[in-house]
């Protein structure tokens, strides 16, 4: 079978985009990252949907991006933003942006792909419904891609053909939510929460809380989410 590199997070967009890449025909070798953040539950989440979709492979890599510092993720001396309206979430780059983090985790995702000899990446990355990462945006992922192509053996020796699938991209979260049940994506085993109790309980309030609670109302489904 044709295998996929998937960066899995844990959430509901890495989790939807995994069962996409698994409809389609893949083996998956699932990619995660502990990179110091606050919300380290997602981790769990993510074991949890590997297992769910029975990975090939799950790699879970340990990047100390608290060094660098730079977001309300990493360092724990910046609070996460609360109880912000959704005009305040769409513009501009919050706080909890990761310097250059979907650069790091690309890479990683290629380097991975290239040993095993394929050139399938997904990634989750979505611009509807969501604050404005520059990150996730179209015009960076088809630069990267690019960059994959130019800068690895296999892509210059023409053996593979790096390509960043990336189909959750112009979806919002409720159709995001809905294509994930169709698939069997389980989402009580998910976690978006940026800064969780010690219980792994959701705060609610946080960005990325009152995008999930969005999502799931307009889907007409229930939030199967944890609140604290």
């Amino acid at each position: 079978m044709k295998k996929a590199v998937v960066l899995l997070s844990g959430g509901i967009d890495s989790s939807t985009t995994l069962a996409i890449a698994k409809s389609e025909g893949y083996d998956l070798y699932a990619l995660t990252f502990q990179y110091s953040q606050r919300h380290r539950i997602e981790i769990e989440a993510a074991k949890a949907i590997a297992r769910l979709f029975d990975v090939k492979k799950h790699l879970i890599i340990d990047l100390p991006l608290d060094q660098i510092g730079g977001s309300a993720l990493v360092d724990k001396s910046i609070s996460v933003p609360k109880d912000r309206s959704l005009d305040e979430i769409s513009s501009g780059i919050p706080i909890t942006y990761v310097p250059a983090r979907n650069t790091i985790f690309l890479s990683f995702a290629v380097a991975w792909a290239e040993v095993l000899e394929t050139g399938n990446i997904f990634i989750g990355a979505n611009v509807l419904d969501y604050s404005g990462y520059p990150d996730c945006r179209p015009e960076y992922i088809e630069a990267f891609e690019k960059m994959a192509n130019l800068g690895t053996r296999r892509g210059v020796e023409g053996e593979v053909v790096f390509r960043i699938h990336r189909p959750l991209i112009n979806l919002t979260k409720a159709q995001i939510i809905r294509k994930g049940l169709e698939l069997g994506v389980d989402y009580r085993l998910t976690k978006s929460c940026y800064d969780p109790d010690e219980q792994g309980r959701a705060c609610g309030r946080c960005d990325s809380c009152l995008l999930r609670k969005k999502g799931f109302t307009e889907a007409g489904v229930a939030d199967p989410t944890e609140y604290r």
